[in-house]
């Protein structure tokens, strides 16, 4: 259990480690870089995740971890420019003097542009300011904040408000983290059952070493009892158990012991076993 929790902190510190590098170079490098990148990093997650033994396919995690990474590194980058101008930027009250609408392509949304003047006549610097639906008037005065280099749009300060891109970055990210966190459970759990496996099979290696000893009938059935409380549970969840290590149990008897301990007997066992399970197909009758 150690072993996952440390490992499954390691994969968490990796995949914060690796959206904080790449959200940095995705700033001033293109899909010709990232992509390769993105693969790497996918290819170092199957081998971590791997490791914690899960049962899931640890693609499946990989395939989650990477598309929630991407989110957040693409989230955050929407947020990179209206930190910047939040920033250095400066807030003006300016003045609508051109309104257009982008061309039509297709099924693009067609955003509204707006070339701002300052109260002293100079334009404000950078591209049109551009909103999603049609807000302001030629001749309407509006307060936005402006980049003074010039390389970012100017907008208002309602639209320079990067909080929700935060949010949602930081959810994207701890998504990828919880996909880990959530793996490790499952590998631990794993490792849990073979663990009670293992020690139900040397109970029942030490059943069939006693076998032929004499046992009386009473302790027989009081060993039933107590491979229905050890015994994992199969896929299907059936507990499986070898009748002949019971000589003197019938079939029937063995069926009201289960009742007994909350379980019902399969009337059709499998390879010769006796199986029992919470709900089964056809039960075999108490009386």
């Amino acid at each position: 259990m150690r072993h996952s929790v440390v490992l499954a902190v390691v994969i968490g510190a990796y995949v914060l480690a690796a959206i904080a590098g790449l959200f940095v170079l995705a700033g001033d490098f293109g899909p010709v870089l990232l992509v390769p990148l993105w693969i790497v990093h996918a290819v170092v997650l199957v081998v971590l995740v791997r490791k914690l033994g899960a049962r899931t396919s640890s693609t499946y995690t990989m395939l989650f971890v990477v598309a929630t990474s991407v989110l957040s590194v693409y989230v955050a980058d929407m947020a990179r420019d209206d930190l910047t101008l939040q920033q250095r930027g400066e807030r003006v009250t300016a003045t609508v003097v051109k309104k257009w609408r982008d061309a039509a392509e297709g099924r693009k949304a067609r955003d509204y542009n707006y070339t701002l003047e300052r109260q002293d006549g100079t334009k404000v610097p950078g591209p049109a300011m551009r909103t999603l639906t049609d807000l302001y008037d030629v001749g309407q005065k509006v307060t936005v904040i402006e980049d003074p280099r010039g390389e970012l749009r100017p907008k208002t300060p309602g639209q320079a408000d990067a909080t929700g891109d935060e949010l949602g970055s930081l959810a994207f990210a701890l998504a990828a983290l919880g996909a880990v966190g959530w793996t490790a459970w499952q590998g631990s759990d794993a490792a849990r059952r073979r663990s009670r496996g293992g020690e139900a099979h040397g109970a029942e290696r030490s059943l069939v070493g006693t076998r032929g000893s004499g046992a009386t009938p009473e302790e027989q059935e009081e060993r039933l009892r107590e491979a229905l409380r050890t015994y994992p549970a199969d896929r299907r969840g059936y507990i499986k158990v070898p009748p002949e290590q019971y000589p003197d149990v019938s079939r029937q008897r063995a069926a009201r012991i289960a009742w007994e301990l909350g379980l019902r007997a399969e009337a059709s066992g499998n390879r010769g076993s006796w199986r029992f399970a919470g709900k089964v197909v056809e039960e075999v009758p108490l009386d």
